[in-house]
């Protein structure tokens, strides 16, 4: 597999573009992304019982059609706690879409993420869909779906499926909110294999517990959460098949991309320094281990102990206590960027000019040995600034 420097629209037959159409004051704010033919389709949606209208409509469309043509979003506005009225505006936006592309509703998907609340204003819906083209800028696309994010978060990779080049490639939204167990998170990832929709589907539900399901930034998982797959088959290859090694090269394939999205996302977050990244290692089972992992780099102490360049095992320790894992943790190990702070479940003395060093780097990767089997879990999240609550206290409803 090869990483290369592309967009969202790399795989053979798509498009994007993106643009201001008035959701925000200044910035971009509305994109799609668009296939030149029916593209196979697979989902997974926030485990939030508030459910925002986009999603609704979304999941609906992808269960009854199983192919899509284009997705369509909207920031600035969540479209989400609308009522009635807010999920026939979805409806909207999703047939306005598909006149537009002289499509089914169906083949259309669509998704809002901003502030939780507000109905979506139609006039500037219909601005949008006015300006937007099929061959536009992919690059605006990842711009135009970000809301407090500081930074694009797209990845784009190559694998080689017999004599045929599968080009397969991500773009993601993420900053605050973020605490998926499919914030607001949105995930879409583009690919020319040829792949049935049901086989796309068992891929994605594989790999998104190790991945964005993985990540944290501040606990709260979002109303409009959504990962989309779209691909359509454009490389011409053989179909790729459950139990077969082109399968488990494809099932590779996506899981790099959603973890490397994952990442981008964590490292992203409201005043985030810090991109904090933690294995938990020789645990029993794969499930233990990634409970854990997310536990340590979801708790608040952990976090500002981090900000702080403060190596306290402590903190560490108490939230792999607190994960809800049934494990011992008498014989545990700490390090901390490759430097122990704790062995068999004692505090051990280190070097605290190497370990100043390792605090001070923008990346911090906690590793928890539990002594206690050979499988692994990892999770990601940052670190928690006084920028974070600056952020959000500013945030108005």
């Amino acid at each position: 597999m090869k990483v290369i420097d592309g967009t969202i629209a790399s795989p053979l037959g798509f498009s994007a573009d993106g643009l201001h159409a008035g959701f925000k004051k200044r910035k971009m704010d509305f994109g799609w992304i668009v296939s030149e033919k029916p593209a196979s389709v697979a989902g997974v949606y926030t485990t939030n019982k508030v459910i925002a209208a986009p999603l609704i409509v979304t999941k609906t469309s992808v269960k009854k059609a199983g192919k899509m043509k284009a997705i369509v979003v909207n920031s600035g506005v969540a479209n989400s706690c609308t009522g009635t009225q807010g999920l026939e505006d979805a409806y909207t936006m999703q047939e306005w879409t598909a006149e537009k592309l002289g499509v089914e509703p169906d083949m259309i998907g669509v998704a809002s993420t901003g502030i939780i609340g507000e109905l979506l204003p139609m006039d500037t819906l219909k601005n949008g869909l006015s300006k937007i083209v099929v061959n536009g800028n992919a690059d605006d696309f990842a711009k135009a779906i970000l809301t407090t994010d500081t930074a694009t978060k797209t990845i784009a990779v190559t694998e080689t499926f017999g004599r045929d080049v599968v080009t397969m490639a991500g773009v993601a939204k993420g900053s605050g909110m973020i605490h998926p167990n499919m914030a607001t998170m949105l995930g879409f990832i583009t690919c020319d294999a040829n792949i049935s929709s049901d086989t796309l589907q068992l891929a994605l539900s594989q790999n998104v517990e190790k991945t964005f399901n993985q990540i944290t930034v501040d606990g709260d998982t979002s109303t409009n959460d959504m990962v989309l797959v779209m691909s359509n088959g454009c490389t011409l290859n053989e179909e790729i098949l459950p139990g077969t090694p082109e399968f488990d090269k494809f099932s590779k394939m996506l899981n790099f991309v959603m973890q490397e999205l994952a990442k981008k996302i964590a490292k992203d977050g409201e005043g985030a320094n810090k991109l904090i990244q933690v294995d938990v290692v020789n645990a029993p089972n794969a499930l233990d281990a990634r409970m854990m992992a997310k536990s340590v780099v979801g708790s608040s102490l952990v976090k500002t102990a981090i900000f702080g360049e403060d190596p306290n095992w402590g903190r560490i320790l108490a939230a792999v206590g607190y994960a809800g894992v049934d494990v011992p943790v008498d014989n545990v190990d700490i390090m901390l960027g490759g430097l122990a702070v704790m062995l068999a479940s004692s505090p051990v003395t280190f070097d605290d000019e190497e370990m100043k060093d390792i605090m001070h780097e923008d990346e911090v990767t906690i590793t928890v040995d539990l002594h206690a089997g050979h499988e692994k879990g990892t999770a990601w999240g940052c670190d928690l600034s006084y920028d974070y609550v600056k952020i959000n206290a500013l945030y108005h409803t």
